[in-house]
């Protein structure tokens, strides 16, 4: 064991039968109070853990065994000790440590204790009888040194305190083959569930979101040297007792009902209260409560806002048929809202009936189909037949007035090849002919060639005339 020694005290414990643990007490066991960083450990001691708690940062202290001989932690690698530091504390495990008076050196903070870990142990509360997947459950939990509670502020950064489920794997259940799940985490910081800080009692919060079925329990303490457990019986886990359903339209007209139930054989329905949200399908949100307190199921008017899927949250409130209160995390909710399909009305005929047995008038829809048909026919061929006309136009012109040509098809020959050529009528040469206009002598315009040949014609008469005499009286 470990007692502390004052500078001019250096005398050994009377010898007395009964242990030192009787002797000094289990305060005395669980934190010792150092006078001058100075301890003392008695002979009977085969492993004493000790935890110097220092300021942050700062380097960690230096063991002087009582022949003045130190321990560093650097060079703390024997089969015979352990070290382990952070920032604000050394964990020191020694196997035979020479009795005698011993000094720890360093920062060490005011009011520190020497802590000499022998039988680590986590006390909490049975899980109760009856839970539910999904359930949020409280439970306290204390931690003891050798049976005492440990009370000393500052231990809470050193140990980790945890509750474990491990499937039983019975085929019988939904966690057949599940992984171990970490379903809380025991703190002492006054956050979330934990009332005061620092105060001894450690508070775990379960969110027992995991398959229903039958786990096996398991606390565990654990330090950076060694870790404890402690596993309970199995405990069955029972499906979400809360039922949850919705009638479309149920609520008149624009709403829609929810309804809300629970499993009586777990469940006193007239203990239970509903809070929850609704996520309508354009994205907006609705709190609301049920409050009523009754054996009837609960029941809520949505409104009908839109088409689309309605999701909603639910916080159950209430106790279990022994009397125990619970929160209970409850599945999200979806339902799709359809908008309906239009009415078709259908028109009488005046002769015969043509439409068929499913009532889809199939006669009126060909006859439909194939004026779409003719309509769209006819307006090709009649834009064909426009940018043909529109082609061939400008394409005379541009023969006509750019290339100087008229074209060779005339009305007036072809009327000659029917009828008889009529006699020539040769008019006088001096004749006068009246001045054309602009238009004729535009269209009237010949190549120089065709003017030369005409030319050449007139003038052949002429030389045949000049050796025959007029006998005419």
């Amino acid at each position: 064991m470990i007692a502390p020694v004052s500078q001019s005290d250096s005398s050994v414990l009377p010898q007395t039968k009964e242990p030192p643990l009787t002797q000094l007490g289990n305060e005395f066991h669980n934190n010792i109070e150092l006078l001058q960083n100075r301890f003392r450990i008695d002979y009977e001691v085969e492993e004493v853990t000790m935890i110097f708690f220092r300021e942050y940062g700062s380097a960690p202290v230096v063991l002087v065994k009582p022949d003045g001989s130190k321990i560093f932690q650097s060079s703390a690698n024997g089969e015979d000790i352990f070290w382990f530091d952070t920032a604000t504390y050394d964990m020191i495990s020694l196997k035979k440590p020479t009795p005698g008076p011993w000094q720890a050196v360093g920062q060490i903070q005011d009011g520190s204790r020497v802590m000499v870990i022998s039988d680590l142990a986590l006390h909490a509360d049975p899980l109760p009888n009856i839970v539910f997947s999904g359930e949020i459950l409280k439970q306290t939990a204390y931690l003891t040194n050798n049976g005492v509670p440990i009370d000393y502020a500052a231990f809470r950064d050193v140990v980790e305190l945890t509750i474990t489920l491990a499937s039983t794997n019975n085929p019988d259940f939904n966690n057949f083959g599940a992984k171990i799940e970490t379903v809380a985490t025991f703190e002492d910081d006054g956050r979330g569930m934990d009332e005061v800080p620092l105060d001894g009692v450690f508070t775990g919060q379960f969110n027992l979101a995991i398959a229903d079925g039958e786990w096996i329990p398991m606390f565990k303490v654990s330090t950076p040297m060694y870790s404890r457990e402690q596993v309970d019986p199995p405990i069955k886990l029972f499906a979400n007792p809360i039922k949850v359903d919705v009638e479309l339209d149920g609520g008149g007209d624009g709403y829609h009902k929810l309804k809300v139930d629970a499993l009586r054989e777990h469940v006193d329905i007239s203990t239970l209260l509903i809070d929850g949200k609704v996520r309508f399908p354009n994205g907006d949100i609705q709190n609301f409560s049920i409050t009523d307190m009754s054996a009837d199921i609960r029941e809520y008017l949505i409104v009908n806002y839109d088409y689309g899927v309605y999701r909603v949250k639910l916080t159950a409130y209430g106790n279990t048929v022994d009397g125990r209160e619970f929160i209970l995390d409850v599945p999200e909710y979806t339902f799709l809202s359809e908008e309906p399909e239009p009415e078709v009305t259908e028109t009488p005929m005046a002769a015969g009936n043509p439409y068929d047995t499913t009532g889809n008038n199939l006669q009126v829809d060909q006859q439909v189909l194939e004026d779409e048909k003719m309509s769209k026919a006819s307006l090709y061929s009649l834009v064909i037949a426009i940018n043909g006309l529109l082609i061939l136009v400008g394409g005379a012109l541009i023969y006509w007035f750019i290339l100087g040509k008229r074209p060779t098809f005339s009305i007036r020959k072809l009327v000659q090849r029917i009828k008889p050529e009529p006699k020539l009528n040769i008019k006088d040469e001096t004749e006068t002919e009246k001045p054309a206009g602009f238009f004729a002598k535009l269209f009237k315009r010949q190549p120089k060639v065709v003017k030369q040949a005409a030319d050449e014609i007139k003038e052949k008469p002429k030389q045949a005339d000049e050796g025959f005499k007029d006998l005419s009286i």
